[in-house]
This record gives C-alpha cells, structure tokens and sequence, in this order.
C-alpha cells in the first residue's frame, strides 16, 4: 500500500509537471502570436510614406509656377507701354481734331463777283487759326439799308458741317436778286457777315466787308449753306 502511494504521488507529480509544462508552452505560443501584431502595424503604415511623397509631390512644381509670374508680369509691363503709347496716340488725335466755331476770331472772309452764274456773287472763309473749325449751317448776311437777313437757300444745305483745318476754305453763294423785274433793286456798298452757332444763333460781333461795285440785289435773293467746294456753292 505504501508503495502504491508512493507510485500514484509520482504519477501525480509528474502529471502536474505536465499540466505545467503544457501552460507554458501555451503561454509562449501566446506571446508569440502577439509577437507579430506590431509587424503588422508597421507593414500597413509602410505603404503611407509613398502617399505622403505623392502629397507633397505638387511643390515640387513650384518652380512652373514661379516661372509663369514672371510671363504675366513681362506682359503686364509690355501693355503697360502699349497703354502709354496709344494714350499719346489718343492725345495727338485729340488735340488735331479739336474743334471750335468758325468765328471773326479764327478766319477771314472774302467777297468777290463771279461772271457765272450772273448775278452772283462769292463768299470766301478761311481758317487762319492753328486747330480746326466748323463752319454752321449759313452766313447770315446783312446789306446796307436792309431791314431783315438776307434769305438763306434751305436746298443747298450739304451732308456734314464743313469743317476746315488750318488754312482750308469755305464758300457760300450768294444769288442777288430772283427774276429780272420781280422785285425792287437795292444798291448796297457794305456787307455784314454773322455767324452761325452749333445751335443755330449767330454770334453778335459780325466779319465786314467791302462789296464790288455796282451791287444791286433785290428781296427775292438768296445765301447757301457754307460748301466745302466753290462749284456747289454756285450751283443754285
């Protein structure tokens, strides 16, 4: 019996060691499961340093970018001069068509008698200023002795104002008198020449001239519009 106990505390001894043996190895087996966790950490948060190169890829291009400012601010400046250019372009233009009223302050004028048609006779305006002038509508004629304006022929009036530049001219035709015993003759020497506004008033201070001799006109005569070309001005 005794021996038998002592078998069976043996058996039992080395059954424990077992048991234990088994735990441990367990427990290995446990840690070394573990063991491969952070591997598996570090081998899914490898692919991301290749995305973050990808990010940050794009300053890489900064030098494009830096190249192309200095391409728009060349052409900025290149408009810059252009700008410069045509604004003094624009005030040389500006300053040649600047225009004023064709006055007694800015041009002379000019009476003389035409053999063609009879009858007639022709004014001259010139420009003796430096910039242009516009020459309205008609010249409003007042002869010696006469009560009202000379009638102004509404049929030659032309397409545009005549405008004249420095040392250009002007004419008007004037028709003495209508059909030979339709009206009374007048025998004037002088004549005033007023004239006309952008509005259509005349300015006060008038051009006098000195009329050929032998100037008879009757109240059925007649004053066009300024020409800018003497043959249409003695049409009518």
């Amino acid at each position: 019996m005794r021996t038998n106990r002592v078998r069976t505390t043996a058996l039992a001894a080395t059954a424990l060691v077992a048991a234990l043996s088994l735990t441990a190895c367990g427990g290995n087996e446990g840690t070394k499961s573990a063991g491969p966790a952070p591997a598996a950490t570090t081998e899914s948060t490898a692919p991301q340093t290749p995305q973050t190169s990808e990010t940050t890829a794009p300053p890489a291009e900064a030098p494009a970018g830096t190249a192309s400012t200095p391409a728009q601010g060349k052409h900025a400046g290149g408009n810059g001069d252009q700008g410069t250019h045509s604004g003094t372009e624009t005030a040389t233009q500006a300053s040649s068509t600047a225009r004023t009223t064709c006055t007694t302050a800015n041009t002379t004028v000019t009476v003389t008698k035409v053999t063609r048609p009879i009858n007639h006779l022709l004014l001259t305006l010139k420009n003796t200023g430096s910039g242009l002038c516009d020459a309205y509508y008609a010249p409003h004629l007042g002869f010696d002795g006469a009560q009202s304006v000379f009638p102004i022929l509404k049929d030659s009036k032309p397409q545009a104002v005549v405008t004249l530049a420095p040392g250009e001219e002007a004419y008007a035709g004037i028709g003495l008198s209508g059909e030979p015993g339709q009206g009374k003759l007048y025998k004037s020497k002088n004549l005033s020449v007023f004239f006309a506004k952008k509005n259509g008033s005349t300015y006060d201070t008038p051009a006098k001239l000195k009329l050929p001799a032998e100037t008879y006109w009757d109240d059925n005569g007649f004053v066009t519009y300024w020409q800018s070309d003497r043959a249409n001005a003695l049409m009518s």
